[in-house]
């Protein structure tokens, strides 16, 4: 069998380092494992080993002037509870915080084990007071005892200002495990005017080896692996919670909720809870990094342009034109003149520099001001696979144009890095709602199939110039693959690409407007507004497909432009890991209520 003792005595030591440095040598060479706390107010200790190992430490630190009389508590257990052996300086060995406590010259007056039980026999008024933090307590306390509710011994203080005043005239014990916690908390009592302050001498544990159980309900817990011994000082089943270190009773470890070594029913968090932490921190740091906007420092920027195998060995300047034919030739050649164009390791490449296919030119552009966009990003779903997000507007999706730090890829690459998430799709600048980002290059690939496959149901709400004449129709016009003018699309009924999209008419406004549900069976560059612009229903504040058949001007809103009203307002698809269905719908915006 281990012998296991606990004690404590305040006294004035000195020499302590020296000390220390004895006592780790002596109990390693004597097989010794537990803690030993040493501070100029005294010792604590809990230790266990061979009892005639026991013996020689006890005999060494009785040898110490101030622990002549060192009394230790003891119990013993089948195995050594103690992993190490410690022996640490403490500014105290007990902490409270309180300089005007000092139990090596004054203590409350003891109150033996057999004597409380007497009281406690007999009815004698009093209370009894249980100076210990909440997660000791649960295994166990006095009958009828009261609970200061606190989590460590330096709460004590202000939990004794709460109690009721009349307690003041009462006489109060005071306990804890083995006594020491009430050295100090007696005389703070003290000092705060209660006037019949007891300790119960030797704490729970003198309570059970001399009495036994009587008058307690439970077990009491100790700072070892033994986790929580019983009226008899016997181990008893219960445990310890690795994560919180919230003591466990037989009910707990029968919890689903406990997994030895991760969690218990004190601290699980589920699932949902621990997503929406995750996404207060996300939210949080979004702020931080969109305020200033990084558009908004002036800032040189580049951007890469992958020459495709079909333009192999061509001149950049002809290949520039032909990729990007939205800007015009003579930009072009401009920027090439001015030496913008260069190769990664900063050789500039010239107009009439031949490339080959798989080579990534890299474009320079000056240090500018990008325009403002709204950085209201919502994050709706997160979990290790993919996020869900409401993208707000006017932002675009990524560096294009005028923009290149202003955009929601950049804004999400500073929240997450180092793991930068990789949009499945994407939405207009100026279109807000649902927007798919994975986590991982195979997830992009495992969610960007269900999209190809057909399986990824969007639907948009969209508001209309114009009543359409049934409230259910759709468009099949194909649309042009190549950008024209600003970047727009168009219909292109030879060459351009198939498309459809189904709508259905909501409600109609005697402002003659209309409010659609647009669903995507196919996902073309502008697809709804180009379908809606054709059937001569161009959406409300679209900057480029304007009434009577016209393109605008302008292809990105300014921040304090009326809207374009076209959100993505559904999506459903299947959970990339578990093939789940997960369903996500947004509020309505104001201009479809």
């Amino acid at each position: 069998m281990i012998t296991n003792i606990s004690t404590y005595r305040f006294a004035e030591l000195s020499g302590l380092k020296t000390l220390r440095e004895e006592l780790i040598a002596d109990c390693k060479t004597w097989g010794l494992k537990g803690t030993i706390l040493l501070s100029t107010e005294g010792i604590n200790l809990f230790v266990a080993g061979a009892a005639e190992s026991i013996d020689r430490l006890l005999e060494k630190l009785r040898a110490i002037p101030g622990l002549e009389d060192l009394q230790p508590k003891i119990s013993l257990s089948e195995t050594q509870p103690f992993n190490r052996m410690l022996v640490r300086l403490k500014k105290e060995i007990i902490s409270f915080g309180v300089e005007a406590v000092r139990p090596a010259d004054y203590t409350s007056p003891k109150l033996s084990a057999k004597e409380l039980k007497s009281w406690l026999d007999e009815g004698k008024p009093v209370t009894l007071l249980d100076t210990r933090n909440d997660y000791e307590v649960k295994l166990g306390t006095f009958k009828n005892a009261i609970i200061p509710h606190i989590n460590t011994f330096r709460e004590f203080p202000d939990a004794v200002r709460k109690l009721p005043e009349e307690l003041k005239h009462q006489p109060v014990v005071m306990f804890c495990t083995g006594g020491i916690r009430c050295e100090k908390a007696g005389p703070f009592m003290e000092l705060e005017g209660f006037e019949q302050i007891y300790q119960l001498d030797g704490g729970i544990l003198k309570y059970f080896e001399e009495c036994g159980g009587d008058h307690y309900d439970g077990e009491c817990f100790v700072f070892d692996q033994r986790v929580g011994l019983d009226p008899g000082l016997r181990e008893t089943s219960s445990a310890v919670c690795y994560a919180c270190q919230a003591p466990l009773d037989q009910t707990d470890q029968e919890d689903p909720r406990y997994v030895e070594g991760v969690s218990c029913p004190h601290c699980f968090v589920s699932e949902p809870e621990k997503m929406a932490e995750r996404i207060r921190e996300r939210h949080q740091k979004l702020a931080e990094v969109s305020t200033p906007l990084p558009g908004s420092i002036p800032a040189e920027n580049r951007r890469p342009v992958n020459i495709p195998a079909s333009h192999d060995g061509r001149e950049l300047l002809e290949v520039l034109i032909d990729l990007f034919p939205q800007i015009s030739a003579e930009e072009w050649e401009a920027r090439c003149d001015a030496g913008r164009f260069v190769n990664y390791g900063g050789t500039v490449r010239g107009k009439h520099h031949v490339v080959r296919a798989g080579e990534r030119v890299v474009q320079i552009f000056p240090s500018a001001i990008e325009p403002d966009v709204s950085a209201d990003i919502k994050i709706l779903y997160e979990d290790e696979a993919l996020l869900i997000v409401e993208k707000p507007a006017p932002l675009p999706m990524h560096a294009s144009g005028r923009f290149h730090r202003n955009t929601l890829q950049y804004l999400l690459n500073l929240t997450y890095a180092p793991k930068y998430p990789r949009p499945v799709h994407r939405l207009d600048a100026n279109t807000t709602g649902l927007v798919m980002f994975a986590r991982t290059r195979n997830m992009c690939r495992i969610l960007q199939r269900q999209f190809l496959d057909g399986v990824v149901e969007k639907r948009y709400l969209v508001r209309v110039h114009g009543h359409p004449e049934s409230d259910r129709f759709f468009s099949d016009a194909k649309i042009s693959s190549e950008p024209g003018v600003m970047g727009t699309r168009e219909v292109d009924e030879i060459d351009g690409l198939i498309s459809r999209t189904d709508f259905e008419v909501l409600e109609r406004f005697p402002d003659g407007t209309a409010l659609l549900e647009a669903k995507l069976s196919t996902g073309r560059t502008n697809q709804i507004r180009i379908h809606l612009w054709q059937l001569r229903l161009p959406v409300l504040g679209d900057p480029a497909y304007l009434t009577e058949g016209r393109i605008g001007d302008t292809q990105t809103l300014d921040v304090d432009s009326p809207p374009l009203c076209l959100h993505a307002w559904k999506l459903v698809f299947n959970h990339p890991k578990t093939g789940e269905p997960l369903v996500f719908e947004t509020a309505k915006p104001v201009w479809a209520i």
